[in-house]
């Protein structure tokens, strides 16, 4: 049984994904329009947004910074005004760097925090409102299976994402009964900006095509975590309920670092 509302029929549904400008965002923008939805497009970058939405009659560009509440009020206004209506809103803004313990600065943990944690709230602040004022729709939070259990070069990083599946757990706690979908993404490796940091070879790596056909099979499928590819997923999901001692020797061993 799912615990969701399953969104299968995209015909007209009311799309906002946040962070659309690059990778997973785009790319689920691509997936969604094909099947038939309205996308809203938002992201810093208005210049990134509008390639997105090159040739593409269903999309509407709403540029945002993720750190200013008052942007998320704005476009929610705007949005509303043209929909009168939201049907799911994606959160995929991120921000990433490779970070052990010893770089750690205040200026990087405060940049990590505020766009993939801090955003992540103020979005749902501006969002939920309306979502119980409709009596249905969905959000969904991307997260990352780096939030299941410490990595090296996560050391920020996978905190903001730990505590993005817990915010999530939450809001669905609170929601569910509203009959207002909640959904957590969880990917592994995919193939954007951000991972492209990385100096180390990324095992089940994915193009950012195939995320967002995983993603739009998970909301079909009405599921919560929507994690992915399952042949890393599930193994580090195991992993993360070791005793410490034996993770930590498999966190070393696995990562090389």
């Amino acid at each position: 049984m799912s615990l969701n509302p399953r969104l299968q029929d995209w015909h007209n549904r009311r799309v906002w994904l946040v962070g659309a400008g690059h990778g997973i965002g785009a790319a689920l923008a691509h997936e969604l329009h094909r099947l038939g939805a309205w996308v809203a497009l938002s992201g810093r970058h208005e210049a990134a947004l509008r390639e997105v939405a090159r040739g593409h009659e269903r999309m509407w560009l709403l540029p945002l910074d993720v750190t200013r509440p008052e942007d998320w009020q704005r476009c929610r206004d705007q949005l509303l005004q043209q929909w009168q209506g939201i049907d799911l809103v994606v959160m995929l803004a991120g921000d990433y760097t490779p970070l052990r313990a010893w770089q750690l600065t205040p200026e990087l943990a405060r940049r990590m925090v505020d766009v993939n944690l801090l955003g992540v709230m103020y979005g749902s602040a501006a969002l939920v409102p309306q979502l119980l004022a409709q009596s249905g729709g969905a959000i969904a939070l991307v997260a990352s299976a780096a939030g299941w259990g410490g990595m090296p070069n996560g050391l920020v990083y996978g905190a903001t994402k730990a505590a993005v599946n817990h915010f999530a757990q939450t809001l669905y706690l609170d929601l569910h009964r509203h009959g207002i979908g909640v959904h957590v993404i969880n990917p592994g490796f995919v193939a954007t900006r951000l991972t492209a940091q990385n100096e180390f070879a990324m095992p089940a790596l994915l193009t950012p095509e195939e995320a967002a056909q995983l993603i739009v099979r998970g909301f079909a499928r009405g599921e919560f975590d929507i994690h992915f590819p399952k042949r890393f997923s599930w193994p580090l999901k195991l992993a993360a309920l070791l005793p410490y001692r034996l993770y930590f020797w498999l966190a070393h061993k696995v990562t090389g670092l």
